[in-house]
């Protein structure tokens, strides 16, 4: 292709059109995120023991509860890095956008890509806890990055705004730091406890003190919040954005909170765990993109 035809193509390519992409991409690492889960939660990590295909002598899985699953984690995983490289592609072909925003873009469909070998590596060596929590880690860290690259999408078509005062976006790279410590602990915490249906699933560690450290975990990431919020809400006929921000972000650490208690208190399925874990992601991930707009907000007039 000549460099008047890459032109052209840029040109037609609309940063509206790429950050319907991201949005899309932003919801397929959500939801490759609990797929991956409900393979860790119904023990069929190795229901095929070979990558790509299921089976040594077929593609395709045989009969079996939990060769379905896996194999259905594995036909998510490959929409969503087929996804993320067609977001990758665009955001090199949209001209509006930053250098910035079309590197994290690519590091996206890396990140993704990158799931597929060290899932093949996590089977090969009988589904290692440690491969298996590297495996979420990973793909928690990618999604506040594609969230990143959503928002910054966003403030190329809408227009931005100077960031906000030093300690709001001090307390917000707090309240990131809290939140990845909060994500890590939780993993640890889902990778030693004990999950109906799951026995099978090989276990990190001692519950108790995994469980004690995530509460602790907790109690940081709610004490830092809510000094965030209250400054919000102190601040809120200059920031609109922020009070409805921090608003959501409550809401769903109730939710994840509620679930987490009501899990640890009674022996319900597994699919409780995977709400759980799913609810932990949409946290994560809206923290990444309220800590990415204190830095780099939108025009205030467009809120």
């Amino acid at each position: 292709m000549s460099s008047a035809s890459v032109s052209r193509v840029r040109s037609a390519i609309s940063v509206a059109a790429f950050r319907r992409i991201a949005i899309v991409v932003v919801a397929m690492l959500v939801v490759i995120v609990a797929t991956g889960a409900t393979v860790r939660l119904t023990a069929s990590g190795l229901g095929c023991q070979h990558w790509p295909g299921c089976q040594g002598t077929q593609f395709l899985p045989a009969k079996g509860y939990h060769s379905y699953v896996e194999f259905s984690n594995r036909i998510v995983a490959f929409f969503t890095v087929l996804g993320t490289l067609v977001l990758a592609v665009y955001a090199t072909l949209t001209a509006e956008l930053t250098r910035r925003t079309k590197t994290l873009a690519w590091l996206v469909f890396a990140g993704t890509f990158g799931q597929a070998p060290l899932g093949a590596i996590t089977v090969y060596y009988d589904l290692n806890p440690w491969l298996v929590l590297t495996h979420l880690l990973l793909s928690l860290l990618v999604l506040g990055v594609g969230v990143i690259v959503l928002l910054e999408a966003t403030r190329t078509l809408r227009g931005g705004a100077p960031a906000l005062p030093l300690p709001a976006r001090a307390g917000g790279a707090v309240l990131l730091a809290a939140v990845s410590v909060l994500v890590v602990t939780g993993t640890f915490a889902t990778a030693a406890g004990p999950h109906p249906g799951s026995v099978a699933v090989r276990r990190l560690g001692s519950f108790q003190p995994a469980i004690s450290l995530h509460v602790r975990a907790t109690a940081v990431f709610g004490i830092v919040f809510l000094v965030l919020a209250a400054w919000a809400w102190r601040k809120r006929a200059r920031y609109v954005w922020l009070p409805r921000a921090c608003a959501g972000l409550l809401v769903l650490l109730l939710a994840q909170m509620a679930v987490g208690e009501i899990q640890y208190r009674t022996k319900l399925p597994w699919w409780l765990v995977l709400i759980h874990v799913t609810a932990a992601a949409c946290v994560f991930a809206w923290t990444a993109g309220l800590v990415a707009r204190l830095w780099r907000p939108l025009e205030p007039d467009r809120t």
